[in-house]
């Protein structure tokens, strides 16, 4: 996969202040805010920053947590996890696998058949309808 690398100056000129602050800077979005976190339509979220397709709607499930939740990404190398120890705690930290941006961050205590709970800022996704 091709990388995007672009300058901190491009990446404020190409997001709002709110995505910058969650794509670049891995701010966090406040629980239950997120426009997609009760979406249900059918189709598939890309990354805000870059386009890349990371999740199907079909992997996505209510998880209460206030994000929206996934079981998986849509491939192998769309989303890469990085080990995160801020605010006092160690988690995995999802980033999208083309331009690095921060999405949220997995937890191994998703449905089957995966078991894992990528737990994703609406901010950093884009859907598109399938088709």
């Amino acid at each position: 996969m091709d990388q995007l690398n672009l300058s901190e100056a491009e990446w404020k000129q190409r997001l709002t202040p709110e995505q910058y602050h969650v794509l670049r800077e891995a701010g966090t979005e406040r629980a239950f805010a997120g426009k997609y976190n009760d979406y249900k339509a059918d189709g598939i979220y890309h990354c805000a920053a870059c386009a890349l397709e990371l999740f199907d709607s079909a992997d996505k499930y209510d998880s209460g947590s206030g994000w929206p939740s996934f079981t998986q990404p849509i491939a192998p190398d769309a989303v890469t996890d990085h080990r995160d120890t801020s605010h006092g705690m160690v988690r995995i930290e999802s980033r999208c696998g083309r331009c690095d941006s921060h999405l949220g961050h997995v937890f191994p205590d998703g449905p089957p058949p995966t078991g894992l709970r990528y737990c994703m800022n609406s901010v950093s996704l884009d859907f598109r309808p399938r088709g």
